[in-house]
């Protein structure tokens, strides 16, 4: 039996970009202030003085350019780890990512692999208002040649990255600022994780829940409220948005017959949408009421709290959306 220690979801991704970089000399790391600043949410802090300049690598201001840099760097045999500060900065490097990280594998014939990982923070609720508080991870997973992943607990974190390190076509990972300093256990030993299938974070026959990331918390504390109603509900962290565990999700919806999507994104054109979609397609006569979707307001997120709040997905509200679908 492993033994386990006290940790945060930053301690766990500063620790697996450590693990990978001590056992691959291919794996650095490169982005704003990951060296000598320790990176803007301190996950890199340390990585410095243990490693080294060449292979922990302050950029200058030019997400393109360090991006597009990195995407070279995984072409030529190297095991880039890219970390964009937040996901609206990624925004500068849409170009590289989708038409070079994400294409040169099919445009090349199936000659080029580009086996890069970028990390970036997404999601609200820390009050950085409308400029830093985008969740567009749905965006990156309508992108075929990308795989997006989006860990939401301590494993994850420590896990996802040396699995996608392995992966030879590029991988975007998704940290919600929100769980940085989320406190847990971790056993000492714990390592990669898979990539490709969702788990269940909570057992229930009524209601699916299915969601992901930084939302994980707030439907595992919907469920708590269900439960003092009698309801009991089957939460689902999707872990990974490209490709979905469309099998997870069926099974899931089979078992309860009433489905709840919680989203951070915007709900047009969002990934509850497509989720939604694959349902109806899949499991329509499963289904005993129309699918809920809970997702952020349509507006640019405000920077007072309560507004912000008011537009984020909450608790209580899943847990309404739930009550509603069940009738």
């Amino acid at each position: 039996m492993s033994e386990t220690l006290e940790t945060t979801y930053r301690d766990a991704l500063r620790d697996a970009i450590r693990e990978a970089m001590r056992a691959d000399d291919r794996v650095f790391l490169m982005g704003e202030d990951v060296g000598d600043y320790g990176g803007c949410f301190a996950v890199s802090l340390g990585l410095l003085e243990e490693f080294g300049p060449e292979r922990v690598r302050d950029t200058p201001l030019s997400e393109s350019a360090f991006v597009g840099a990195d995407i070279g760097a995984a072409i030529g045999g190297m095991r880039p780890i890219v970390e964009i500060m937040t996901v609206n900065f990624s925004l500068l490097a849409l170009d590289q990512i989708m038409n070079n990280a994400a294409s040169l594998l099919h445009m090349s014939g199936g000659q080029f692999n580009v086996p890069l990982v970028i990390r970036m923070t997404t999601g609200a609720g820390r009050q950085l208002a409308a400029q830093h508080s985008h969740s567009l991870e749905g965006w990156y997973a309508h992108i075929p040649g990308l795989r997006v992943v989006t860990p939401a607990t301590l494993e994850d974190a420590r896990g996802m990255l040396a699995t996608a390190l392995r992966d030879p076509d590029p991988v975007l990972m998704f940290e919600h600022g929100s769980l940085y300093p989320m406190k847990g256990t971790l056993a000492t030993d714990a390592g990669a994780v898979d990539i490709d299938h969702a788990a269940v974070r909570r057992p229930g026959t009524d209601v699916s829940l299915i969601t992901y990331g930084g939302s994980l918390g707030k439907a595992l504390a919907a469920a708590a409220l269900l439960d003092q109603d009698g309801v009991s509900a089957d939460v689902i962290d999707l872990r990974t948005l490209r490709p979905l565990d469309d099998t997870a999700i069926v099974e899931s919806v089979r078992r309860t017959h009433h489905a709840v999507i919680v989203d951070e994104g915007w709900r047009s054109g969002g990934i509850s949408a497509e989720i939604s979609a694959r349902i109806m397609e899949e499991a329509l006569y499963d289904l005993d009421a129309p699918v809920e979707r809970v997702c952020t307001a349509e507006v640019p997120l405000p920077y007072a709290k309560h507004l912000e709040e008011a537009a984020l997905p909450q608790p209580p509200g899943i847990a309404a959306a739930a009550l509603r679908t069940l009738g």
